[in-house]
C-alpha cells in the first residue's frame, strides 16, 4: 500500500529502556525481516534513577537533564535493534515523566499522568496514520506494574487505536487506519518462576548484590493468558546490547539484568503477549509464534 513494507508493527512505550526490556528480540526480527518497526516513547524519563556514578548529576533534583540523556541512549539502542523509526510522542520532551505512583511529580503540569487522555492520543493518531500498523503492541491497564506512565501509555495507545480508524476524526492527522491486531505486554509466571530459580542457582557468578522478586517482573500473569510467542535466539545478543545502550537504567550481565535497585532478575529472550484485539492466526489452543499470524487473511 503506497510503497509501505507488507508487515508494519507499531509499539508505544513510556519511557526509554522500557522498549528493549519488553520487546528487543521481537522488535529486532522483524526489523531484520524486513518489517517496518516503528516505537513511540511516551517521555524522556526525566524521573529516572542513574545507576553509574559518574552520571549522577543528570537526576532531575540536580541538573535536571536526565531526559535529553536518554534521548541519545534511546537513539543507541534502537542502532543495535535494527529500528529506524522511533519517536517521542508530540516531540522530545512535549509530556514529562510522571514519576512512581503518589510522588508530587504525578501532578506537575505537563506531566504525561496529569495530561487528559484525548489530548495525547492525537499524537499517537498522526503516527498510526502514518504507519498504518497491521500490530500494535503495548501494556495492560495496569501498565504491567503499576507506573503512572505505562498506565497513560496503555489508555493513549488503545484510545489513539480507536480514533485512527473514525474517519471523522481530525482529517488532518491522515488517512483513518484500523490497526487489525493490538497485543499487551506479558510474561507466563512458569517462565518468571524457571528463570528466578536458575538466577538463584546461580547468583554466586553475578556482580548483583541482591535478587528481584517474581512480581516484580511486569506483566507477569497465570500461563493461559499468553495467546503469542516470539521465540527469536538469533536477536538475543542485539537485545542485550540495546539494554546496554540504556546505560544509566540498566546493567547487564550474561543473561540476567538489574535496574537501579541492583537486583538482579532474568534476561527473557523470548518474549510473551496476549492478543486483546483482533482474531488469533494460530489454531485453537495454540499460541501464536508470529505477530502478524492471519493479517490479511
Amino acid at each position: 500500500m503506497n510503497g509501505l513494507p507488507a508487515r508494519r508493527l507499531l509499539l508505544v512505550h513510556a519511557h526509554p529502556d522500557d522498549e528493549s526490556i519488553n520487546n528487543g528480540a521481537t522488535m529486532a526480527k522483524y526489523a531484520a525481516e524486513g518489517a517496518h518497526v516503528a516505537l513511540v516513547t511516551c517521555t524522556l524519563g526525566e524521573e529516572g534513577e542513574v545507576i553509574p556514578a559518574g552520571l549522577a548529576h543528570l537526576v532531575a533534583d540536580r541538573e535536571d537533564t536526565l531526559g535529553a540523556h536518554r534521548i541519545g541512549e534511546l537513539d543507541a539502542a534502537m542502532a543495535e535493534l535494527g529500528v529506524t523509526d522511533h519517536a517521542f510522542l508530540g516531540g522530545p520532551g512535549r509530556f514529562r515523566d510522571s514519576g512512581m505512583m503518589g510522588l508530587a511529580q504525578n501532578r506537575r503540569p505537563g506531566a504525561f499522568w496529569n495530561t487528559a487522555v484525548d489530548d495525547a492520543a492525537p499524537y499517537l493518531v498522526e503516527v498510526i496514520r502514518r504507519v498504518r500498523p497491521q500490530v500494535l503492541v503495548t501494556y495492560d491497564p495496569d501498565g504491567g506494574y503499576g507506573h503512572p506512565d505505562h498506565i497513560q501509555a496503555h489508555r493513549v495507545a488503545m484510545r489513539a487505536a480507536e480514533l485512527a480508524a473514525e474517519k471523522a476524526f481530525r482529517k488532518d492527522l491522515g488517512e483513518p487506519h484500523e490497526i487489525d491486531k493490538i497485543y499487551w505486554n506479558r510474561v507466563p509466571r512458569s517462565v518468571v518462576e524457571a528463570g528466578f530459580e536458575l538466577l538463584r542457582a546461580e547468583g554466586t557468578k553475578t556482580p548483583f548484590p541482591g535478587v528481584a522478586q517474581v512480581d516484580d517482573v511486569p506483566g507477569v500473569v497465570e500461563d493461559a493468558r499468553i495467546t503469542a510467542e516470539i521465540d527469536a535466539p538469533a536477536y538475543a545478543a542485539a537485545k542485550a546490547a540495546a539494554m546496554r545502550a540504556h546505560v544509566t537504567q540498566i546493567s547487564v550481565d550474561g543473561t540476567f539484568f538489574a535496574l537501579s535497585n541492583d537486583l538482579a532478575q532474568p534476561l527473557f529472550v523470548k518474549e510473551y503477549y496476549e492478543l486483546v484485539r483482533g482474531r488469533s492466526g494460530a489454531p485453537e489452543g495454540e499460541r501464536e509464534q508470529d505477530l502478524f499470524a492471519g493479517v490479511g487473511v
